[in-house]
């Protein structure tokens, strides 16, 4: 009895493995990423759609009397991800198990795409589920319809790598956010990645989040966004490599701006702070390198940029700011000198001090223990 047992479960786990090779050995490229395998649906393949879909000109019109494109190029969705893993049409559709297709009810066409986005939920689910966190699903349940869902950024039927090239991040940005875009494009970090291809700068989901995308609308993102910057700017590795000191996220913090900020992240987290930020001094979307004549922090131009908080700053209020520089001899050598004279002083004193107070305390107790033995 127990030989038989043994066998059948040796059976099972035989046949479950050879299950799981066809699987991976039919769609190799789904099972090399981890992916839910492609499953039929309904009897119906792609090229069964397809022999309809890929003819040009198939459109319908809709009650709003927008034109509905249905032609599907049959190129364009074999050579996309989808395409490439194998997956079908009805995985998406998953309305449609024949012809004729079911009445298509929507009015618009934006009405069709929120009602087709949803099935990308369906593989992608943590996904999906990140992306109901963010200023884009809040702006969507506000009632506002243009807000940006799944499709609007990846694609239907010619979803490819998101971030290949990495240009195309931004890029895809642009169709809703283009005078941000504008603005990016000529910043110190825009133009490093658009015009001279540099992938290490960043781009908009870097700062603000892939499927989960805060903005500046929300006051934990501004509170924090110094620690965006420091993702980057204190990087020694990565900011050798174009020689900037990795010191200032480390100076931003021990000056009285960004002590204050700290103490705020501390005390209330969830709240908005009126102490200067990174992007407060530099800029957001527009940051120029530092000896940019355009630049909010070069010399010339950083009176001004101090006057947003201190309206009665004068001419040499910024002389006050140590920039991001610790002090040294080559930079702000007063300041330096000072430190190292306090420096060396407190320790002296206070060690001198002691020592006093411990001989003292010392000569006393020898002092008295004469005194009581001479009466002794």
């Amino acid at each position: 009895m127990r030989l038989r047992h043994t066998l059948t479960l040796m059976t099972a786990i035989v046949l479950a493995a050879a299950a799981i090779a066809a699987v991976a050995l039919s769609h190799p490229a789904a099972a090399a990423q981890g992916l839910p395998a492609p499953a039929s649906q309904g009897g119906v393949d792609d090229d069964t759609c397809l022999a309809c879909h890929d003819t040009p000109g198939m459109q319908i019109t809709l009650p709003s009397g927008e034109i509905l494109y249905l032609t599907v190029d049959r190129v364009t969705f074999k050579t996309s991800t989808h395409g490439r893993l194998g997956y079908a049409c009805v995985q998406c559709h998953t309305d449609i198990s024949g012809f004729p297709h079911p009445e298509q009810m929507a009015t618009t066409r934006r009405d069709f795409t929120l009602q087709m986005y949803t099935s990308c939920a369906r593989c992608h689910e943590e996904k999906y589920q990140a992306t109901l966190d963010s200023v884009h699903q809040r702006a969507l349940a506000a009632g506002n319809q243009q807000a940006a869902v799944c499709t609007d950024c990846h694609g239907a039927h010619d979803i490819g790598p998101p971030d290949q090239p990495r240009t195309r991040i931004p890029q895809t940005c642009q169709r809703c956010h283009s005078e941000i875009y504008a603005r990016y494009k000529d910043s110190v970090h825009g133009a490093a990645l658009i015009g001279e291809g540099n992938p290490d700068v960043p781009t908009c989901i870097d700062c603000h989040g892939v499927h989960n995308v805060q903005g500046p609308s929300g006051g934990p993102f501004r509170l924090y966004s110094p620690l965006i910057c420091a993702r980057c700017h204190g990087d020694s590795e990565l900011m050798d490599k174009y020689a900037i000191s990795t010191d200032v996220f480390d100076t931003y913090v021990a000056d009285f701006h960004g002590t204050t900020v700290v103490l705020f992240e501390k005390t209330a987290p969830g709240q908005e702070t009126n102490k200067p930020v990174c992007i407060d001094c530099h800029g957001v979307h527009d940051i120029l390198p530092p000896d940019d004549p355009g630049s909010t922090v070069i010399k010339q131009n950083l009176v001004q940029t101090c006057r947003k908080c201190h309206p009665d700053a004068t001419t040499n209020f910024p002389s006050a700011w140590l920039s991001h520089y610790r002090p040294s001899p080559e930079h702000s050598p007063l300041v330096y000198y000072v430190n190292l004279f306090y420096e060396i002083l407190i320790p002296t004193l206070i060690g001198g001090m002691s020592i006093f107070v411990l001989s003292d305390a010392v000569r006393r107790l020898r002092n008295r223990r004469r005194e009581e033995a001479r009466h002794g």
